[in-house]
């Protein structure tokens, strides 16, 4: 191993390592009862975190700009590639998130089981797709990256077809199928952009890709395989209108999978456009960016549409996130400081809101064994006030509230799409429309609240015990609460964490007018 770092050279690959380790014992010793393995599986991530937490001090402490926090080790000898994890601006924000969402989903799985049982079996694919992730948000080799941007695909196909609602129209083995089906296609696109970049260039060190700017292709290379990565990561992103897998395995599957689906797997695509294709392909990304803009635009304001006529919660907080991602998108395309910086911003900002909102929905569906606007409410406020709040402030959260964690990602992307000299003459419209969506967002989640939240209850739940928020569903949803605050309140810190990173990604300070 050549340690890059002295004495903390250990904490990535533990990072990585662990989860999966954790994942393999439960898996390997089945005596082990549900409830503990929840608590297993808490402790795991509970110490992943940690360890996140540390690593991320210690690239703090050394600026978050460059790739200060790496390690290497050979990988396969006989090919020359090497394992090379690393941590930065981009990442660091990205790992906490992951690792914070696997405590929670655990720490949820303790005392809320899902209908079908087998909580170890769910604990097991929880750590395996926490390790995928965390792996591929260190990955510095492109087929690492490829390899562990993989590794979450199987085990949230169980989560989904397993562990999914059967009493939905759409059974859980279709909603899975289609995820399969869309994502591995997704990833087969990618990895020939992939591969055309390392037989152009001769190395998938990312890194070193980075620092040559995409010296050694020409414009027409970078731009077939920008187009190639962007079709691959807009997938699982998801990006209009590659985003019709989202709703179904949203809607069907448990409250840990739409978690792990907001919260963790539709981050893996706009990172892998952030690391990868704005930095390695920059003139190919230049010609591609006009038409990643369309499509984000066009999902911003679909998405709000669709939301604003649908009455299912859960799969209306699920197109809700192509919505958000759109602006994530928008911010990138427009290759400006400014706009890459709101995409980053939004990313974490909508990992945090709509793990809450699926928290929240997926404690109104327990209790009311639907998520209808029409079985939940009216009277919401009378009947389960505490959490009645939790979805009124996620509401206002995602809508986009100044003061709360969504309202600076979406202002930054749409300031950066104005500024934009990648998106050309549409800049200014782009940007027009996106705020619009804004509009939109507010229109339906106002519209979700007076439906739910208003009105005098129907007396449908009246002598039925079905019981407000518990403790332990408190302190599952107030740590994303204190984030979404946070986030809002004082956003400098992930700002800082960024800047430094992206003066890195887009050289000559990005395309501007």
């Amino acid at each position: 191993m050549t340690p890059d770092t002295g004495a903390v050279n250990w904490l990535l690959p533990t990072l990585v390592l662990l989860p999966l380790a954790g994942a393999l014992v439960l898996l390997a010793v089945p005596q082990i009862p549900d409830r503990t393995a929840a608590r297993l599986g808490a402790g795991i991530s509970g110490v992943t975190l940690l360890i996140g937490a540390l690593a991320t001090l210690v690239a703090w402490d050394r600026g978050l700009g460059r790739m200060q926090l790496q390690v290497r080790t050979d990988w396969i000898p006989a090919l020359g590639l090497q394992a090379h994890l690393g941590l930065d601006g981009v990442s660091a924000p990205l790992v906490l998130l992951t690792a914070l969402l696997a405590v929670l989903t655990c720490g949820h799985l303790i005392r809320v089981h899902p209908e079908h049982g087998r909580v170890r079996l769910l604990v097991v694919c929880v750590l395996t797709v926490t390790g995928g992730a965390l792996a591929t948000f260190t990955a510095l080799d492109l087929l690492l990256f490829f390899i562990a941007f993989e590794t979450v695909l199987i085990p949230m196909w169980f989560v989904i077809g397993v562990w999914g609602d059967r009493r939905l129209p759409g059974q859980p083995g279709n909603a899975a199928a289609r995820f399969v089906l869309y994502t591995a296609t997704g990833s087969a696109v990618m990895l020939l952009g992939l591969i055309l970049v390392i037989t152009r260039t001769g190395t998938a060190d990312i890194t070193e890709l980075i620092e040559r700017g995409g010296a050694g292709m020409s414009e027409s290379t970078q731009t077939v395989a920008a187009v190639l990565i962007v079709i691959g990561l807009a997938v699982k992103t998801p990006m209009w209108p590659l985003h019709t897998w989202l709703p179904p395995a949203h809607t069907i599957a448990p409250t840990t999978g739409s978690v792990l689906l907001a919260g963790v797997l539709l981050k893996l695509g706009t990172y892998g456009l952030v690391r990868v294709a704005v930095p390695v392909l920059p003139a190919g990304m230049e010609n591609v960016a006009p038409w990643l803009g369309g499509f984000a635009v066009v999902g911003i304001v679909w998405a709000g549409l669709a939301c604003l006529a649908e009455n299912d919660l859960k799969r209306l907080v699920a197109l809700s996130s192509v919505a958000h991602m759109g602006f994530v998108l928008l911010g990138v395309a427009s290759m400006t400081p400014t706009g890459l910086q709101g995409a980053l911003y939004a990313n974490i900002a909508h990992g945090v809101v709509s793990a809450l909102l699926f928290f929240v929905v997926g404690a109104l569906k327990d209790r009311h064994h639907s998520a209808g606007l029409g079985e939940l409410g009216p009277g919401l406020r009378d009947r389960l006030p505490r959490l009645g709040w939790l979805l009124t402030f996620g509401a206002v959260a995602g809508l986009g509230l100044p003061g709360l964690a969504v309202f600076w990602g979406e202002l930054l992307a749409i300031a950066g799409a104005w500024q934009s000299g990648a998106l050309g003459a549409l800049n200014r419209p782009f940007a027009v429309v996106a705020a619009v969506g804004t509009v939109i967002a507010a229109a339906y989640w106002l519209r979700v609240l007076r439906v739910l939240w208003q009105g005098r209850t129907d007396g449908r739940w009246d002598g039925q015990d079905i019981g407000d928020v518990t403790r332990h569903e408190s302190l599952t949803t107030m740590p994303l609460v204190l984030a979404t605050v946070g986030l809002g309140l004082v956003p400098g810190p992930l700002l800082a964490a960024t800047a430094g990173v992206v003066r890195l990604l887009l050289p000559g300070g990005g395309v501007v007018p």
